[in-house]
């Protein structure tokens, strides 16, 4: 019985990357949501119900538009596909248990924040604002142990990155600091803290790629949200247990 429900949380994973993907890239620009229908960029022939089958679609069509046969991005089958995968492993790793709705909650949080901070290094305040407000919510029924944890992991989470961009001159940007806040609500002091320290660790290895194989130039800005993404997952799902590693290993 159990892997019925786990493919149907799949299928609904890779229809929210769907929508999360028009939610990234269309919030930062202040446009709607809702309107107009989604498109080819390149004839703008108005997408219908069979070109817009997650992945599926895209594989059918062999990634081109079915009327101007332009190439479509992968990047929108990838981001189908990454929601997907980790809405169906939330209960695999922790079990079936009301905790699911904060995971499901930040995984679409950090699905949203890869998308739009990769495509124009911005994090929407309107995004922020939206989670904000459910993570509120969804802690108060569902709270960390202790109940406050929740609000001085957003407290901490606030004053350390802004403690940093005063401290490097701008060197994080305000949509991160304000990200980090949401993230806090939450994890709650300790998992936001890893989340950071991962978060740095993954965006300096992946930097450091980058400019070996020429991808990354030295000095130029690169965004830092899909690493926040990232290293807030890992944070969440294996936190507990990397703090426990790292308590042995000293």
């Amino acid at each position: 019985m159990e892997i019925p429900i786990l493919l149907y949380i799949l299928f609904l994973g890779l229809c929210l990357g769907s929508f999360y993907n028009v939610v990234g890239l269309r919030v930062p620009l202040n446009q709607s949501i809702v309107k107009p229908r989604s498109h080819c960029p390149n004839c703008n022939h108005t997408l219908t119900a069979i070109d817009l089958i997650p992945v599926l679609s895209y594989l059918f069509l062999r990634g081109k538009c079915r009327r101007c046969k332009a190439p479509i991005s992968p990047f929108y089958p990838i981001i189908e596909l990454m929601t997907g995968i980790l809405f169906m492993l939330a209960p695999i790793i922790l079990g079936w248990s009301t905790e699911l709705v904060i995971a499901w909650t930040l995984i679409s949080l950090m699905v949203i924040v890869f998308v739009s901070d990769i495509h124009y290094m911005l994090i929407p305040d309107k995004v922020l604002i939206v989670f904000t407000f459910i993570f509120l919510v969804e802690r108060w029924f569902i709270p960390l142990s202790p109940w406050w944890d929740s609000l001085a992991g957003a407290a901490v989470g606030f004053t350390l990155l802004l403690a940093i961009a005063f401290i490097s001159k701008g060197g994080i940007g305000g949509g991160d600091i304000k990200l980090y806040a949401v993230i806090g609500l939450a994890l709650g002091i300790k998992l936001v803290l890893i989340s950071f320290f991962l978060a740095t660790f993954f965006g300096a290895v992946f930097g450091l790629l980058g400019m070996l194989v020429g991808k990354v130039k030295k000095g130029k800005p690169m965004p830092f949200g899909p690493y926040i993404a990232l290293g807030t997952i890992t944070a969440y799902f294996y936190g507990e247990n990397i703090l426990e590693w790292y308590i042995q290993f000293i």
